[in-house]
């Protein structure tokens, strides 16, 4: 499928990234300006990149810049570090102003990083802390559909709600997490050559239950797949979604970024 050569970023939130990655350690100033520079009218920024230390900097990115807002958690690559300090400090990090979810947490089968058992575990831990705190969740998942729609189900995780991010799943697996009140955020997978089963996704996607995302530094979208990813090419995410949706890029820009600001109660304009 087609992209569109250099879309601008008119209008769009990028519901996930992680600028406090090593990776933008050298020029996220500069990564930053870029984005805005491209019309980008917010980001969100996942403090859970490397451990408990890489929250406090995704919060301390977020109060640099009045369009940026953080989550807090540990990917569940990292399951197996989580202690009740870990949880106790997130739960008071949580409380900052700048904080707009819980996250990622979630269930990661593929690498296996920490035990199975593990990563179930602390990802309920999450889902009690989101609710504690009154906020969404950000969830990661990748070969774990079956085990996470359990869990969200069992902890009646639907009455705090929140996003799949980097969906990557079925059209099956997509309703049933609507279905649990999660909505649907796209990255640059979509725009991949295999992906047509996950444009299918978003082709049927409703308007009001999805969201856009870099994932940067990784993922990066068609054509610049095989770079370091930034906030500014969501707009190659959001251009292949109008296509698979047949509507324009303003529409999916519009519906995109209400969606963000509502789910995660972003009051910046």
């Amino acid at each position: 499928m087609s992209t569109a050569p250099d879309p601008s970023a008119a209008g769009l939130i990028d519901s996930h990234c992680h600028l406090d990655e090593r990776r933008f350690a050298e020029d996220r100033d500069q990564v930053i300006a870029r984005a805005f520079a491209a019309g980008l009218a917010g980001m969100i920024t996942v403090g859970a990149s490397e451990g408990l230390q890489a929250n406090f900097e995704a919060v301390a990115i977020a109060k640099q810049y009045p369009h940026i807002r953080a989550t807090v958690g540990i990917h569940p690559h990292e399951a197996s570090i989580v202690t009740d300090e870990i949880l106790d400090k997130l739960g008071v990090l949580a409380q900052d102003p700048m904080v707009v979810a819980i996250g990622e947490t979630g269930l990661d089968y593929y690498y296996d990083n920490s035990p199975r058992p593990v990563q179930q575990a602390v990802f309920r831990q999450f889902i009690a802390m989101a609710r504690q705190q009154h906020l969404p969740l950000s969830i990661h998942l990748r070969d774990a559909y079956d085990d996470a729609l359990a869990i969200l189900a069992e902890e009646r995780a639907g009455e705090i709600g929140g996003v799949i991010h980097c969906f990557s799943g079925n059209r099956g697996q997509g309703r049933a997490f609507l279905d649990l009140n999660f909505d649907l955020s796209f990255s640059g997978v979509i725009t991949f050559k295999n992906a047509d089963e996950l444009r299918a996704v978003a082709r049927e996607v409703p308007s009001d239950r999805y969201l856009v995302e870099t994932d940067a530094p990784f993922l990066a979208p068609v054509p610049r797949r095989g770079k370091r990813n930034e906030p500014a090419w969501v707009a190659f995410t959001a251009a292949a979604i109008a296509e698979v949706r047949g509507t324009g890029f303003e529409e999916v820009a519009q519906e995109t970024s209400a969606n963000t600001r509502r789910r995660f109660r972003l009051a910046f304009e």
